[in-house]
């Protein structure tokens, strides 16, 4: 497990602070940025970040970060650059955690065996997969327990029960629920009731809870974070991103982005 993972967790749970864990796309909208954009959503009130690894056929992302992907890997971001970025970022920053969000294929072809060591000597955290169920995970999964890594799991509003359960037996780290039905940036249909999903989970496992798709601002982060541990917003964030021209402009949007939603989630402990 993650000493930075259980940690900031730890943390915050004795504070009753909820993380607000921001998503951005490596290499997005400039591979020279990234590792600024990273400081300045800490800077702003992340407290955890996710790092989006660009791959060019994202079954559970929406067009914002589909193209944010596509303008990263136009420019040659891979896993390696990704691994390169973590490693600049803990020059400056050894305590906020970093999970790479991505697919099977990139790993695949950095080699399943290398990549896990490579990661935690850069300096990542956890891993999402979005393809890989954790039962599938096979080596990789054994090589990421040994390496220190988390494995973080996926919950869906579809998920049975019984699968909540098993997921929950294998879980690390803390459990990411996704709280639609539909890919990311899909949030305009409103988010569901969460008490019951969320709820179900914690029957089955003690770590903590994050919610992500569809959260895109202060309110509705505030709304997640009621039942949830943490906070994910990425498409939203991506798309503000987007539209910079300049590495001074996005680090400033990204810190004005968080900010408001950094407040909103503490002023739920006056």
């Amino acid at each position: 497990m993650s000493q930075r993972i259980s940690l900031c967790f730890e943390r915050a749970g004795e504070r009753g602070r909820k993380l607000l864990v921001p998503f951005i796309t490596a290499g997005d909208p400039d591979p020279g940025w990234t590792v600024a954009l990273m400081h300045a959503l800490v800077a702003g009130g992340a407290d955890m970040i996710e790092l989006g690894v660009p791959f060019s056929d994202p079954m559970a992302d929406g067009p914002v970060i589909q193209l944010a992907s596509e303008r990263a890997i136009a420019k040659n971001v891979d896993l390696t650059a990704v691994l390169e970025m973590v490693s600049e970022f803990r020059q400056a920053d050894t305590d906020t955690p970093v999970i790479l969000m991505g697919y099977m294929n990139p790993i695949e072809r950095y080699g399943q065996a290398k990549f896990p060591g490579d990661a935690k000597n850069a300096g990542v955290d956890g891993l999402l997969l979005v393809d890989c169920p954790p039962e599938e995970r096979g080596d990789l999964g054994l090589a990421l327990d040994e390496a220190g890594l988390d494995g973080i799991c996926l919950i869906a509003p579809t998920t049975t029960r019984e699968r909540v359960e098993k997921i929950a037996g294998i879980a690390s780290g803390f459990i990411y629920y996704v709280s639609l039905k539909g890919i990311t940036g899909a949030g305009d249909q409103g988010l569901p009731e969460l008490a019951g999903p969320v709820g179900q989970i914690r029957e089955f496992s003690d770590l903590p809870i994050a919610v992500g798709f569809g959260i895109k601002n202060a309110a509705t982060a505030a709304n997640v974070a009621l039942h949830a541990d943490a906070c994910v917003i990425g498409s939203a964030l991506v798309e503000t991103l987007a539209v910079t021209s300049s590495r001074e402009e996005a680090c400033a949007a990204a810190k004005a982005f968080v900010a408001p939603v950094r407040e909103s989630l503490d002023n739920m402990l006056k």
